[in-house]
């Protein structure tokens, strides 16, 4: 029973090789702008993209990636990968998605995952998609699974504004506190929604990104 949850951690971890945390997803630029001040604009701006982004797009996507890699249903593995990539918003966010899928497909072929191996050459990989791979293999729970994901991007977001906003280490701590229920919401809600409704909305997270490529000074990559 413990092994699973341990793959899970494992999963979650900042440690996992795949350069989460080289990444703002916007807030870099959104503090440049001053969009973001301090604790409560943190707060507003993460859980905004969370629910809407993460929670709107993400979520429902990685939650019908499980069930296809459960059913080893390669066709809909497939369509939802692109069907993710389709929905960024920037370039930016379209590679920070592939760049980490695809440093995440170098591990579990290292770890000799059958999926893995077999994974279509020249068919880029979202993080979701591997994520989703290495969960079913590791037969982790979806409700676990779903918590993990989205707390793994929270934590990089919090780690994030840690640096750049800036707060303090307790601050951090606290934002995350704020913002463990709109995860659960996020996840509750990605059960829900039907595939009509799947996407992300969020002109102002677009745009943030769309700046950072090009913004003069960053501590995140581009």
């Amino acid at each position: 029973m413990a092994r699973p949850l341990l793959h899970l951690m494992q999963m979650v971890s900042p440690a996992l090789p795949v350069g989460a945390y080289a990444y703002s997803q916007g807030l870099e630029y959104a503090v440049e702008r001053a969009w973001v001040r301090d604790m409560d604009g943190a707060v507003d701006w993460i859980g905004e993209v969370l629910n809407h982004s993460v929670g709107g797009l993400d979520l429902p996507v990685l939650l019908r990636l499980l069930k296809a890699w459960q059913s080893d249903d390669i066709d809909a593995v497939v369509y939802w990968n692109q069907t993710l990539q389709a929905a960024r918003e920037s370039r930016e966010l379209l590679l920070e998605d592939v760049q980490m899928g695809e440093a995440l497909l170098r591990l579990l072929v290292s770890f000799e995952l059958p999926s893995a191996l077999r994974w279509p050459k020249g068919e880029a990989i979202s993080f979701a998609t591997g994520f989703a791979m290495a969960a079913q293999h590791f037969e982790i729970d979806h409700d676990d699974v779903l918590s993990g994901f989205a707390w793994s991007w929270l934590e990089n977001q919090a780690a994030a504004a840690i640096k750049l906003v800036p707060l303090g280490q307790t601050d951090g701590q606290r934002l995350l506190m704020a913002l463990m229920p709109c995860l659960e919401e996020s996840v509750a809600k990605a059960y829900l929604r039907a595939d009509e409704d799947i996407g992300a909305g969020l002109p102002g997270l677009a745009m943030a990104s769309m700046q950072h490529e090009t913004q003069y000074s960053r501590l995140f990559r581009s």
